[in-house]
């Protein structure tokens, strides 16, 4: 949680001798104002049909380029993204490359996006305009996962060059999203990663979890994931 991991938007002052009892109040002062947030946005979501989603992982796990992909095959969807890094507008300049709307949120020393820096970032589109948002988080297998954002679900972009027991290492985030994008899977033959192994750590902690095998810089296996984007966005107007 931000209230221990150095997370500067929120003014934390970290002491060896804060008790229990203040860093439990602290971060539940957090929560509560971003759950506020959370809610407002995702009325706002539902009211509009925009199907929502906030894309987690770490740091080179491969979400931009898996954006990249998707926006260029999702085109019968009008998308756009959010874009949160602590610095630097790069992903934002690789997404507008597609011709889809992009608004980048910089953290500064902040470890993940917030439910208030997304409904001060929905100002820069036309949301009578968009089908499909793409909130692509800091990259972190911490924080992220425990900040509601009013998204529909958690996406968690998980590369077969990070091992097969991050699952395990991170398991809230794992428990908190609906689905894993297995990335970089054309790497396979160079690695030693168990496929089978990962999955089994990924139930264990999520039973329900949808595991989907892709690349994002080969294509293979990105069909499944359009047809779960479809399926689910189309359920989302009804």
């Amino acid at each position: 949680m931000c209230i221990t991991c150095g997370c500067g938007e929120h003014d934390h002052h970290h002491s060896n001798s804060r008790s229990d009892a203040q860093v439990i109040s602290i971060e539940t002062d957090i929560l509560a104002k971003n759950n506020r947030f959370a809610k407002s946005n995702r009325q706002l979501f539902i009211g509009r049909n925009i199907f929502t989603l906030n894309l987690l992982g770490s740091p080179g796990s491969g979400k931009t380029t898996i954006l990249e992909q998707t926006l260029k095959n999702m085109v019968t969807l009008r998308c756009a993204v959010i874009e949160g890094d602590q610095q630097t507008d790069n992903d934002a300049v690789r997404i507008a490359a597609t011709g889809v709307p992009v608004e980048q949120v910089n953290t500064g020393a902040g470890c993940h996006l917030d439910a208030q820096m997304v409904c001060l970032a929905l100002k820069a589109f036309d949301l009578e305009k968009l089908d499909l948002l793409f909130i692509e988080n800091v990259g972190n297998l911490v924080c992220p996962g425990a900040f509601d954002l009013g998204e529909h679900h958690k996406v968690v972009v998980l590369s077969v060059t990070e091992g097969e027991d991050k699952p395990l290492k991170y398991p809230q985030i794992f428990r908190a999203a609906q689905v894993v994008l297995l990335n970089k899977i054309d790497l396979l033959p160079h690695l030693d990663f168990n496929v089978e192994k990962c999955k089994e750590m990924v139930r264990s902690i999520n039973p329900a979890m949808a595991i989907l095998e892709v690349s994002g810089k080969s294509g293979e296996g990105m069909d499944a994931w359009y047809r779960w984007l479809w399926e689910l966005s189309v359920k989302s107007e009804g």
